[in-house]
């Protein structure tokens, strides 16, 4: 649970499955323990996102797809939908798109694929950081 700097109390796991379930995302984060508003860090599906870019005639590696403006629309939606589950305070207000995967082999999942949260987060401080600045 998280527990914004206003003493809500945010279950991240609601947030995260319904992100993840997204046909371009891989993984979700969502991060705001003692922060004003809850945000998210977020990877991409490489597969995915290679179709999804030769259908809308991109081109270029995942690290340069990841500001494209028509894929962060959809991914904006993909949070958009997420949002609908939970409350106004409780909602993912600013997200981040990573170029990274997260695997377990690094380190950042377990056997079973779950979220290492301290390691992700640790490794990707500064991206949290920006959201908040």
């Amino acid at each position: 649970i998280l527990v914004t700097a206003g003493g809500k109390n945010v279950a991240p796991a609601i947030l995260e499955d319904r992100v993840r379930a997204h046909l371009l995302l891989d993984q979700c984060l969502v991060v705001g323990d003692g922060q004003p508003f809850i945000a998210a860090l977020v990877t991409l599906d490489r597969e995915a996102v290679a179709t999804w870019a030769s259908q809308h005639g991109k081109s270029g590696r995942i690290e340069d797809l990841v500001d494209d403006p028509d894929l962060r629309t959809e991914i904006e939606a993909a949070i958009d939908d997420a949002n609908k589950a939970v409350s106004k305070a409780e909602s993912i207000r600013k997200f981040t798109v990573l170029a990274d995967e997260w695997s377990e082999e690094r380190g950042q999942l377990t056997p079973s694929l779950k979220l290492k949260r301290n390691v992700v987060m640790r490794e990707n401080k500064d991206d949290v950081a920006a959201l908040y600045q």
